[in-house]
């Protein structure tokens, strides 16, 4: 697991080797145990290693048999014995034992189809002396983060995250005003756009090739929904166990301590459950609680830890958020708000001290239909099929008159919430669950000249996008693929990599496995979700391998109780950046609109701790970014 930056300089002007070296030095945390560096005529890679697999021999940049092409590389590729083995049997000489060597040999042998042999999560460059091209690729799901700019006189500049990137003179610090309004839909910033005009994200399941001062982007994979297999459910669950098996064992590769989070959720109990039959020690597993009980998991994870003899580890913590936002914000790099990075960040940091990689539960959602809205996106389906009369005179009507005022009724807004989106088309009902600030509450506290700057629906576009490529499938599937496309890599996956990284900690997740999703995406929707039960196929798999109480309860999620402390130790805070001059004068959110949201929440009158945290670390990153560049 490493870092990567890097340039080409498209023109004869030689690389700045202490460029480089600064470039590199900003993501020391993702590789803190060595660096490697190429400079060679117009070109520059740099590496920082965070050692996993051959700690003596696999040093980067690491080059093909005749050093015609250089690598650096970030991530793992868990089938990399195999491959290996297959290229010797190919006559290719290798000179090490790393995975990193197989990637640069595998694209000396396939060029750009050497991506369809890969599996793992990966992030790499790779330069051709012979043709003087430089081949960037991300792994199929977007584990492993790329971000490059493409400058207008032909140079490319890469790197692992904002830090290394911004750290070239030629980028410029131009804020994206369409980005920052998708952020204020999703909490992130979707790919391939970032909050810098200058700066975009290689998206997940793309390569990009730069030649000559032109670049080509190309994607070269995506699940298909539309080929289902005909399975019974007890074959479905054995040879979902199967290859969750497999997905499982070969993550468990390392040459450095192991271990694994554990919520006390379904997938990561499943994950340590498989973990420790494919284990020939106790499986070490990590978990984080707060002293508010209705965001803890603790109990069940502890049950799970005593069912498979796990060496288990539990951490009470009570965050400073206000003392860990600025580390939050720089590492980030552009406004985040997915507030489940602190817990996130806490397990990381205290994990590590125990272990150098950890495996997680990240995609059994987005692949087996764990959430609330894939249940409610089909029900609405259902819905829509009641006459509109009688939708409105004996649901809807009585519905709306339920009492709202008061935070604790938050389910009934929620039920209030999924009527008035139901009868809505799939992509803007979808949009409408999905998003922050909504297109009709975005109207509202938009100031003229923002609202005049983003105009139109980029954001459901983005989303429509995804729900008209899922090749006919039904409302379910259509909805998985979206999550995978979208949700997935652009929050999650960020919010894990980031918050890991930080730490110097590997994470690595089974359910990302391309195998585990394509097989997933083959899957008849009944199967998933019959008769709107979440998750369905996957918690018969997980009640076979743990006690049936830990998985047959509600959903908790990972979340931290901002709404409670923005009331509170944090209600200060809160004034004195949001209602403050630098933010009025972002020309965003109208000033009075702000006002109301934050004073609202404080008394109680209405939950908002999802837009209050949102336009707070969007100020946060202003200042840090932006007014102190």
């Amino acid at each position: 697991m490493c870092g990567i930056t890097g340039f080409v300089n498209n023109s004869d002007r030689a690389a700045d080797r202490e460029l480089l070296e600064a470039m590199n030095r900003a993501i020391i945390h993702r590789g803190p145990d060595e660096d490697g560096f190429y400079v060679k005529d117009n070109v520059g890679l740099a590496m920082r290693r965070l050692s996993i697999i051959d700690l003596a021999g696999g040093q980067q940049p690491i080059h093909n048999f005749d050093k015609t092409k250089w690598i650096v590389f970030n991530g793992e590729i868990y089938n990399y014995r195999e491959l290996r083995k297959g290229l010797i049997e190919r006559g290719r000489k290798l000179y090490t034992n790393s995975d990193t060597e197989a990637v640069v040999a595998l694209y000396d042998e396939f060029g750009v189809d050497c991506l369809e042999h890969l599996r793992g999560m990966f992030a790499f460059a790779i330069w051709d002396e012979s043709d003087r091209s430089l081949f960037l690729a991300r792994d199929r799901v977007g584990k492993k983060p790329l971000l490059y700019s493409h400058q207008p006189n032909g140079d490319l500049i890469f790197g692992s995250e904002f830090s290394a990137v911004l750290k070239h003179p030629s980028i410029s610090r131009d804020v994206d005003r369409g980005a920052i309004d998708s952020y204020l839909s999703f909490l992130c910033v979707p790919a391939p756009q970032t909050a810098f005009k200058a700066i975009r994200k290689l998206e997940p399941g793309h390569w990009l090739r730069w030649k000559d001062g032109r670049i080509e982007t190309k994607r070269y994979w995506l699940p298909d929904f539309s080929k289902k297999i005909k399975i019974s459910e007890e074959e479905a669950i054995e040879e979902t166990t199967r290859i969750l098996r497999e997905a499982t064992k070969l993550r468990l590769i390392s040459e450095v301590p192991l271990g694994a989070f554990l919520s006390g959720g379904v997938d990561s109990s499943t994950v340590v459950a498989l973990m420790a039959q494919e284990s020939a020690t106790p499986v070490k597993t990590f978990s984080i609680g707060f002293e508010e009980q209705d965001f803890s998991e603790l109990k069940y994870a502890k049950k799970v830890a005593e069912h498979i003899g796990a060496e288990h580890h539990e951490f009470i913590v009570r965050p400073d958020a206000i003392e860990l936002l600025p580390t939050l914000v720089e590492h980030y790099g552009e406004p985040y708000a997915d507030s489940s990075a602190l817990p996130t960040y806490y397990v990381s940091r205290e994990t590590r001290k125990h272990v150098t990689v950890a495996l997680n539960g990240d995609g059994g959602d987005e692949s087996f239909a764990g959430y609330e809205r894939h249940m409610a996106m089909q029900f609405a389906e259902a819905y829509k099929r009641i006459p509109s009369a009688l939708r409105k005179a004996f649901i809807e009507g009585p519905v709306g008159l339920l009492p709202t005022s008061e935070i604790k009724k938050t389910r009934i807004r929620d039920v209030q919430r999924f009527f008035i989106s139901a009868s809505e088309p799939r992509i803007e009902r979808y949009f409408r669950w999905m998003s922050t600030f909504k297109p009709k509450v975005k109207e509202e506290i938009y100031t003229p000249e923002f609202s005049r700057e983003v105009a139109g629906n980029a954001a459901i576009d983005l989303l429509g996008n995804w729900f008209r490529r899922a090749n006919g499938s039904g409302v379910l599937d259509a909805t998985l693929l979206t999550d995978q496309m979208t949700y997935l890599p652009n929050d999650l996956l960020v919010k894990v990599d980031i918050a890991s990284m930080a730490n110097s900690l590997e994470a690595r997740a089974p359910f990302l496995d391309h195998k585990v999703i394509e097989f997933a995406a083959s899957l008849p929707e009944n199967l998933k979700m019959p008769r709107y039960r979440n998750k369905y196929l996957l918690k018969k798999v997980a009640a076979r391998l743990v006690p049936r109480e830990v998985i047959y309860r509600r959903k908790m999620g990972f979340g931290v109780p901002v709404g409670h402390w923005f009331r509170r130790e944090m209600k200060d805070f809160v004034r004195d950046v949001l209602l403050s001059e630098s933010f009025r004068k972002r020309g965003i959110i109208r000033p009075e609109a702000v006002e109301k949201i934050v004073d609202q929440h404080i008394n109680g009158i209405v939950d908002h701790a999802f837009p209050i945290w949102t336009l707070l670390m969007l100020e946060l990153w202003y200042r840090r970014f932006i007014d102190n560049a």
